[in-house]
């Protein structure tokens, strides 16, 4: 899988096209979860685009601090396409979304909010749990945060 990152700005219209065709299928219609999905965060935000035979196939959103946590980078909107999960490209794809973060917020640490299945999956990365588990659209989830090594606690 290769990867790359964009500003919103530099999204092509089918790029756009097709982060929010991946984000319907895999956050609305499998997880079967209502919800506004275009929050109007995207454009303050990079997007990390994983592409497998010239097709976004995983997607990540960075987002800088201050947009969903005051003092914390964040990374969401984390997804992989059906027919590219249990090949290693979710850890691929989060390798290189903490990397992008790193060197965008190198003063921050990682914020996101886990949905409480993957809590194995986001350990193994280096992320902690933070808090207690809550239901985010109906969903368990888990904030979890990732020690930026040159960034600043809360």
């Amino acid at each position: 899988m290769r990867f790359v990152l964009k500003s919103f700005d530099q999204l092509t219209t089918s790029e756009l096209y097709r982060i929010l065709q991946i984000r319907a299928e895999v956050f609305v219609v499998e997880q079967d979860c209502v919800y506004q999905d275009v929050d109007g965060k995207d454009m303050k935000g990079h997007h990390v685009l994983g592409y497998a035979n010239g097709r976004i196939e995983a997607y990540t959103r960075i987002l800088p601090p201050g947009i969903s946590y005051e003092n914390h980078a964040s990374i969401g909107r984390v997804l992989t396409t059906e027919g590219n999960r249990g090949s290693g490209a979710g850890k691929q794809l989060m390798h290189q979304s903490i990397k992008y973060c790193k060197e965008l917020y190198p003063d921050n640490d990682i914020k996101i909010s886990a949905q409480t299945y993957l809590l194995s999956f986001y350990n193994d990365l280096g992320f902690k749990e933070w808090g207690e588990s809550y239901l985010e659209d109906g969903i368990p989830h888990i904030a979890m945060v990732f020690s930026n090594p040159s960034g600043k606690a809360e």
